[in-house]
């Protein structure tokens, strides 16, 4: 998984070294002695530039991942399947409202509805999945938490796929394709149904997920 953060870090070397790149201008005053020594040291700055980002490219292609990885963006509400840096799927998505909700009881515990940010991998796959609502389902919609566990099984609202990242968040479909592009879930990531499937088909158990 650090292989991702790596290759990300290598971008930005990348770039510090293009953006440091000498340029080379017309003099507009000097004699042709004064100018020819820096020059001279501008070529061969340029040429050390060079090399080092020639280096820093093929050691970028080594780091990158050569099955398909996911990356979020949870401030712009995306989903991206790559393969090394090729883009093989971009997805608009919905993640975490950060919204606060009190747990009952006399204590000071709270659920916070944010997606978790960090390195992940995906450890299930799911067709056809059913929502089992948490307890925090019931409170919020001002309910009693049932006593029967089968009261918690809801099918058909999560769509026809589930991708699992762990501690119960869940890449999966939604019956609200209208709010996509928002942060108004209570920490999964949401896509639509020709989305999911083409991350369904793409992922594997084991595939990176990368959340930023």
């Amino acid at each position: 998984m650090g292989r991702i953060v790596l290759a990300a870090f290598a971008v930005i070397l990348i770039t510090v070294l293009v953006m440091n790149a000498p340029t080379t201008t017309s003099p507009t005053s000097g004699t042709s002695r004064e100018v020819q020594q820096p020059r001279v040291e501008e070529k061969a700055s340029l040429r050390m530039l060079q090399a080092k980002y020639k280096t820093l490219s093929k050691q970028l292609a080594q780091l990158m991942p050569n099955q398909p990885y996911i990356l979020v963006d949870t401030a712009r509400n995306r989903l991206y399947v790559k393969r090394q840096d090729e883009i093989v799927l971009d997805a608009i998505a919905s993640t975490g409202s950060g919204t606060i909700l009190d747990k009952p009881g006399e204590g000071n515990d709270q659920w916070i509805f944010d997606t978790p940010r960090g390195e992940f991998l995906v450890q299930s796959k799911i067709t056809n999945p059913t929502w089992i609502k948490p307890d925090w389902a019931f409170v919020e919609e001002g309910l009693d938490l049932p006593k029967n566990s089968a009261e918690r099984a809801e099918p058909g609202v999560l769509g026809d796929y589930a991708l699992g990242f762990g501690k119960g968040y869940f890449i999966h479909g939604t019956l609200y394709t209208r709010l996509l592009g928002k942060n108004v879930t209570h920490g999964c990531i949401r896509l639509n149904d020709n989305d999911l499937k083409g991350v369904y088909k793409l992922a594997r158990v084991g595939t990176p997920i990368m959340i930023f």
